[in-house]
């Protein structure tokens, strides 16, 4: 089923966009095309190939031209033979993959360079020393993918997908590119506001030793070291808000290197009111989150978009609805995805991608109609009593943090949700805190709420909606609810039909949904309430609770009359 965008997709120029926005360079090879690719049971490269895929879809997806599923036995390899432009090699040449689903080891010229375990973070490897600058170059890439028979993070993908699980997919799912830099070279940026100071700092990775650079903005430049922070003075700044999502451009230089980022002056916080309620702040004032689970599935390419225009469509949508966020739900985008929630100004709840063993239904299911109190330290009971799998849980959650730190839209971490392979909430949102205290953390979302983070945190499904107080100082948060379905003949991914409340018509989903905002979610405001995240953004597969089809063909609800609903309770 092909999104409009598909429909138009040039195999010659797939996702061309810069890929990494807060760390631009002026060299830059996109990869993004077709590759030779082979599924084998063997991890000995393969002698010959089963034909071309399109990269950066996976094989499973209708774009990548292929639709075949990887088995977790099985091994996919690709190969692409690559010729630099003229002028493109200076010193040291960088392979950057934005994303690999599940595990990743990478040749070239026959040489193993470096490798990646984790589906959804980014991996580079510097690849100088396999490098023939004289003649022709050859990457070859093996990737693994347990999907749900290990305890690998891999979000709602299952062998045997069906109702809120999906279809598993594997490989390449993000951007693939090449950039040539000095020997000496800027490899990250973090960059911390101080909003109350009316300052930013900026540190800037250098490598090994501490070297000689600048940061300019708005034509104000400080000189420094790296690995210490710059600071650069902000005063009468413009706030970052989603009404006025203000950025401003940063350019940093190191020797011989030069990149250019932005950044956006903003703060978070969770403060009592003059009523003594716990409010979420941002820049010192509070404001209500009305938002959307959006899992980031696309009918024709699953995981990766079809285009940037796609990406930039939902978005907006969103925000025409008068939505002021959107939850990130088990998935990590491209960054690309981010830089438009800055520019157009949209709060992102960024959860963890969850892994674990085989989950017990009982557990995952029966909170939906009543509470257990069961502590996450019960390893086994969660999914968890692997120690490998915890640790590896804990290496990718520093990848996502790293990966994300400098997003202006991203104001609250979510670690684990509904228990699927949730362990040691407590200590998570300590290390949390401590790797990044710019930001707020739903430390448990939906289930099994171990009494820390900055949020009360619930999902209510079947059920009417209750506030109730924390008793702990934490926010009231619900995080999930509603998930009404409508089947929109013609545009529905298969017969089946997963939601929360079957509804016939788009006119009987908007009566619906103005009681259920009107006569549940605006009291529970009133009352105190910070945030209520709708499900969803747009169908996927099974689920038909979306406000949109899995195509972004039909829009099910009248975006003003749905606008009108938001604003309202914003101004409670």
């Amino acid at each position: 089923m092909l999104t409009r965008w598909g429909k138009e997709l040039d195999p010659d120029a797939v996702l061309q966009e810069y890929p990494r926005p807060q760390l631009r360079r002026d060299s830059y090879l996109n990869l993004n095309g077709f590759w030779d690719y082979a599924m084998t049971a063997s991890d000995q490269r393969p002698d010959g190939y089963d034909g071309q895929i399109l990269v950066p879809f996976s094989p499973e997806s209708e774009l990548s031209g292929v639709n075949r599923t990887l088995t977790p036995e099985g091994r996919l390899w690709y190969r692409w033979a690559i010729e630099l432009p003229d002028g493109f090699l200076k010193d040291r040449l960088l392979l950057h993959f934005g994303a690999v689903d599940q595990i990743a080891t990478v040749w070239v010229n026959g040489t193993e360079v470096g490798g990646h375990v984790g589906g959804f973070t980014p991996f580079s490897i510097d690849i100088t020393a396999a490098w023939n600058r004289g003649g022709a170059n050859e990457v070859i890439v093996r990737v693994v993918d347990t999907t749900d028979t290990s305890w690998h993070s891999r979000g709602k993908q299952r062998t045997k997908r069906g109702g809120i699980w999906y279809t598993p997919q594997s490989g390449i799912w993000q951007t693939v590119w090449m950039e040539s830099v000095p020997n000496e070279f800027i490899r990250g940026l973090t960059i911390r506001p101080d909003f109350d100071g009316s300052a930013v700092e900026i540190t800037i990775d250098g490598g090994v030793g501490e070297l000689r650079c600048s940061a300019e903005v708005d034509g104000r430049t400080v000189e420094g070291w790296t690995g210490r922070p710059i600071r650069l003075d902000m005063t009468g700044f413009e706030p970052w808000t989603p009404e006025t999502p203000k950025l401003y451009d940063l350019t940093v230089r190191m020797g011989e290197d030069r990149v250019e980022s932005y950044f956006g002056m903003r703060k978070v916080a969770i403060e009592k009111g003059a009523d003594g309620v716990p409010r979420f702040m941002l820049n010192n004032r509070a404001i209500f989150q009305s938002g959307l689970l959006d899992q980031g599935y696309w009918s024709d390419g699953m995981l990766t978009a079809p285009s940037d225009d796609a990406l930039i469509a939902d978005i907006a949508m969103a925000k025409a609805m008068g939505f002021n966020m959107l939850r990130k739900h088990i998935k990590v985008e491209p960054l690309r995805w981010y830089y438009h929630c800055d520019r157009l100004g949209m709060l992102v709840w960024q959860d963890m991608v969850n892994g674990g063993g085989t989950y017990s239904t009982a557990l995952i299911s029966v909170p939906v109609f009543l509470r257990l109190p069961i502590r996450d330290r019960f390893y086994r009971l969660f999914a968890r009593g692997d120690r490998a799998g915890r640790a590896q849980y804990r290496v990718e959650l520093d990848e996502m943090i790293a990966h994300l730190r400098n997003v202006p839209s991203i104001v609250v971490w979510v670690p684990f949700n509904e228990g699927w392979g949730q362990f040691d909430a407590v200590e998570t949102t300590t290390h949390l805190r401590a790797a990044d205290p710019t930001r707020l953390v739903d430390s448990a979302s939906g289930w099994y709420d171990q009494g820390c983070g900055d949020f009360s945190s619930r999902h209510v499904y079947f059920k009417p909606v209750r506030f109730e107080a924390d008793g702990r100082g934490r926010a009231a948060a619900l995080s999930e609810f509603g998930g009404y379905n409508l089947r929109i003949p013609g545009h529905a991914y298969n017969e089946k039909d997963f939601g929360y409340k079957r509804l016939s018509s788009r006119e009987e989903l908007g009566a619906w949904l103005r009681r259920l905002y009107r006569e549940e979610i605006s009291p529970a405001v009133e009352r105190g309430l910070v945030a209520a995240i709708y499900t969803q953004l747009s169908d996927v597969e099974d689920e038909l609770n979306g406000l949109v089809t899995y195509d972004r063909e039909v829009v099910k609800v009248d975006a003003a009359a749905m606008r009108e609903l938001n604003l309202g309770m914003r101004k409670l």
